[in-house]
């Protein structure tokens, strides 16, 4: 929505450049032209604007789980859980059918823990623990930020968007049933 979220791709492992969403921008009318290379240090290479304050957490991302992209969205859904939540340090997602659009998952008997971090404006504090809980948490898709958004990746672009819509989708599903009420 409007100006939210952040997008970024891989372009080269070694060293490492990611394409990345320039700040401020609205999302969904972007052109090539919008996007930055950034190095290993989130700073811009090639490009002209600024990348969201929120680039350490990508690269961060792409360092712990070697993702081909990342993506940020604020939505509705994982505002409202990741703050209702997060005394939790996370949230479970599972019996749902749709869990099995998550890379690896091959049944609806899967168990997704979508981790809660509080959310900082110490971004290179907040990227040392979001690379802390990556190592710990093999396997996840995603993670929340508190009462701020969903961070999710895949080995590909198109991976990577999968896990956003199915993710998102089981956040909303929780919120409408009820289900996360209480938790």
């Amino acid at each position: 929505m409007g100006t939210s979220g952040n997008f970024s791709a891989v372009i080269l492992r070694e060293p490492l450049r990611l394409a990345i969403t320039s700040t401020g921008l609205d999302k969904g009318g972007l052109t090539a032209a919008q996007f930055l290379e950034i190095d290993d240090r989130a700073n811009v290479v090639r490009g002209s604007g600024r990348p969201s304050a929120e680039a350490p957490l990508h690269v961060a991302i792409v360092r712990a789980v070697h993702a081909g992209a990342v993506l940020h969205t604020h939505s509705v859904w994982s505002t409202v859980l990741s703050g209702t939540h997060a005394r939790h340090g996370g949230i479970a997602l599972e019996g749902y059918e749709m869990l099995k659009g998550l890379a690896g998952v091959q049944t609806h008997k899967h168990r997704e823990w979508l981790p809660i971090l509080e959310n900082s404006q110490d971004m290179a504090e907040l990227a040392d623990h979001v690379s802390n809980l990556l190592r710990k948490k093999l396997g996840a898709h995603g993670f929340l930020l508190q009462e701020h958004g969903l961070y999710t990746w895949g080995e590909s672009l198109a991976e990577a968007k999968r896990h956003v819509e199915i993710l998102e989708f089981l956040m909303e599903v929780l919120v409408r049933s009820g289900a996360a009420q209480g938790a």
